[in-house]
């Protein structure tokens, strides 16, 4: 049945409301696990902003005579407080925080992206400013945390004794392998669900390095004694699946994917960036030289995925039958 692109609209701000409800979940939490002061003010400071960012949303869905989701908000407030509980049983909290962090706030950048272009195309000039705000924001946290790498692996590697660099090392090769294993599985559901063909095509190429990549932290595990982590691998692998089936299950699949994967590859680049530093930390050049090629390949997915945004959302559209 069509849509119209003012109901449309409500969609996609209880979408935007929903993200803001967890960021409000981990924020609040987040100080208190950074384990490092310039890292904690950086959360406190976005805490304020976020929660102006949720007072526009509702009160731009107040505007159409709409309220938020109550269903949506609960499953992203309790995504939120299940984010917060894996970070702190993480020996790296602070490591693992920014990670899942600048991913976040990437997430939120293409939910804005993709709200935005909803309200032009419903000739909502107010939600579409409100938006482009909130956007510049959430991009602008995301610099902030990217700034903030270093501070984060000296804290999560306060403690350890510098014989025990190359363990460490190996567990955080560990970890980007089982990303590695997510990306695969993630990669190969969405070119078939992604809606569009450019948009398959970048899946499809982007796969392919994705391998390369698992082939280079392999190698890097086995010249350390080491190899990945089966339940690390297997959960992720879990996890990819369960994605899959979340897209697949909604009409907006493309838009949704697509921000997804924007978001999936900055985790990846922050992973490896850790990797890097600790790398560098542990004087293990290959190791070094392997993180940084694939940070070049992940910086460059995500530019193609941002540049596929247009046509994720004209696809979602399509989908949704929305009215012009």
């Amino acid at each position: 049945m069509a849509t119209t692109a003012d109901e449309q609209l409500i969609k996609y701000l209880a979408d935007a409301h929903g993200i803001e409800e967890q960021a409000l979940q981990q924020l609040r939490k987040a100080p208190e696990i950074a384990g490092e002061p310039n890292l904690a003010r950086a959360f406190r400071d976005h805490l304020v902003e976020t929660e102006e960012h949720e007072r526009l949303i509702r009160g731009r869905l107040e505007a159409h005579g709409a309220d938020p989701s109550r269903f949506k908000d609960a499953v992203m407030r309790a995504g939120g407080a299940g984010f917060v509980l894996f970070a702190q049983l993480q020996p790296d909290t602070p490591g693992k925080l920014t990670a899942h962090a600048y991913s976040y706030e990437h997430l939120e950048e293409a939910s804005y992206a993709m709200l935005e272009r909803m309200a032009e195309r419903a000739g909502d000039d107010e939600t579409a400013e409100v938006a482009r705000k909130i956007r510049g924001e959430e991009e602008a946290m995301g610099e902030r945390l990217a700034a903030q790498f270093d501070n984060a692996v000296d804290a999560s590697l306060r403690d350890i004794e510098p014989d025990d660099l190359r363990e460490q090392l190996a567990k955080y090769l560990a970890d980007a392998h089982a990303l590695e294993e997510q990306a695969v599985q993630l990669l190969e559901r969405g070119s078939s669900i992604a809606g569009d063909s450019a948009l398959s095509s970048i899946f499809e190429e982007h796969l392919a390095e994705t391998r390369e990549h698992q082939e280079l932290v392999e190698a890097r595990l086995q010249a350390l004694d080491a190899s990945p982590s089966w339940i690390k691998d297997a959960a992720m692998r879990l996890g990819a699946l369960n994605w899959g089936a979340f897209f697949q299950a909604h009409p907006d699949t493309p838009g949704k994917l697509a921000a997804f994967a924007f978001a999936f590859e900055h985790l990846e680049i922050a992973g490896y960036e850790l990797l890097v530093r600790v790398a560098e930390r542990a004087g293990d050049q290959e190791t070094l030289r392997a993180a940084r090629t694939i940070i070049a390949q992940e910086r460059h997915a995500a530019e193609q995925v941002a540049g596929s945004f247009d046509r994720a959302f004209e696809a979602s559209l399509r989908e949704q039958e929305v009215a012009r």
